[in-house]
């Protein structure tokens, strides 16, 4: 009787319909990993222990009442912009970016706390105004977006900071922003364009456009992993190569095959009809997190669910578009499918908010 009773507090905030859902997706991962491995067990066992770390934490996620998530969520937004500044003074330089911080047992990149820290905070500065929510309190909701994304821009990472600055673009959204507002800022961004080209964009940046605009100028360079991800892609066909068979995958032609380009994996192993299934599997996904998202009890709860779920969205959307060649590659993975514990976790930890926002049905009113 009392290891129901437990079992029922311990596991009763998960949804049964996501959880299902989630798990297909990480059984997909873990086959897709191991593929694009060469059958590394080694790597594989790694993946899985990423999955055990990350579903744990999305299981202790589930159980914070939504009401604790509002009372942190400006102590972590105030940590993170504090951890963004120690970056930009004494940030460790990898790569030519200044994006770690060295903390002296670790080392940890402060722009992944702020995929989560961002929206959990304008979600609770809007929560806080719903009463007499106007334009001035938008325009500081944005400032609030834009201070981590002038850091974050700064260091560089355009792959994370495109993705906080669309969490953040949806909280602001489903907030009640005007349309006027919104067009307008679109406006004004595409209007920006040649100014963000010429001194805004590093050489690099600029030349991922303009290899996705032209691979095959420099295919032995810069267009190598857009071209060999594309053959692979098409080399599916209908009903792809099967599981282990692929040959861009296997003959060592696809770069980064087990992270941010494991969908050119999937889709030359399991071609059209599989690339159909997934994102049945995603949309699925995504449509259940929403209507958990909806049926939140309070402002705070819609806002932040909602944000997290489309920015999961945002990531599969992004991740499939640059394999594919329609998109820039940015260095976004494929949600819950690439090699990546930072990834995971950060994904999970959010649909653990989601459940926990669904289930805990009371919120203390601050």
């Amino acid at each position: 009787m009392n290891v129901k009773y437990w079992l029922r507090r311990l596991l009763g905030h998960l949804d049964p319909p996501l959880v299902v859902l989630l798990a297909m997706l990480l059984l997909i991962s873990g086959l897709l990993v191991y593929s694009a491995s060469g059958g590394n067990t080694d790597r594989l066992l790694g993946h899985v222990a990423n999955m055990a770390v990350a579903l744990t934490a999305m299981l202790a996620m589930s159980l914070v009442p939504p009401q604790r998530l509002m009372q942190f969520a400006v102590p972590i937004y105030v940590l993170g912009i504090i951890l963004l500044l120690g970056v930009a003074v004494a940030g460790d330089v990898v790569n030519g970016a200044r994006r770690w911080l060295n903390l002296g047992v670790t080392r940890i990149q402060p722009s992944e706390l702020m995929r989560l820290a961002v929206p959990m905070m304008l979600a609770w500065y809007l929560h806080s105004r719903q009463e007499t929510l106007a334009g001035r309190d938008f325009a500081v909701a944005a400032v609030l977006l834009v201070i981590p994304l002038a850091f974050i821009v700064k260091q560089p990472d355009l792959g994370t900071s495109l993705l906080i600055a669309a969490s953040g673009a949806y909280v602001l959204f489903l907030g009640g922003l005007s349309w006027r507002v919104i067009v307008a800022g679109l406006v004004l961004v595409a209007a920006s364009l040649p100014i963000a080209w010429e001194f805004l964009l590093h050489d690099y940046q600029r030349q991922r456009v303009l290899t996705m605009i032209d691979p095959s100028a420099d295919p032995l360079g810069t267009g190598y992993h857009i071209i060999q991800s594309t053959i692979a892609v098409g080399s599916g066909g209908i009903a792809g190569k099967g599981w282990l068979h692929g040959t861009q995958t296997h003959l060592d032609f696809l770069p980064e095959s087990s992270t941010d380009f494991i969908f050119a994996v999937f889709s030359e192993e399991f071609g059209l009809l599989g690339n159909l299934l997934l994102l049945l599997l995603y949309s699925a996904i995504i449509w259940r997190g929403l209507q958990l998202a909806m049926n939140a009890p309070s402002l705070f709860g819609r806002l932040l669910s909602a944000s997290i779920v489309l920015t999961f969205f945002t990531y599969a959307f992004v991740n499939m578009g640059m394999v594919s060649g329609i998109l820039p590659v940015v260095g976004v993975p494929l949600p819950l499918v690439s090699y990546g514990g930072t990834s995971m976790l950060t994904v999970l930890v959010g649909f653990g908010i989601v459940m926990s926002v669904a289930s805990h049905k009371k919120l203390v009113k601050t």
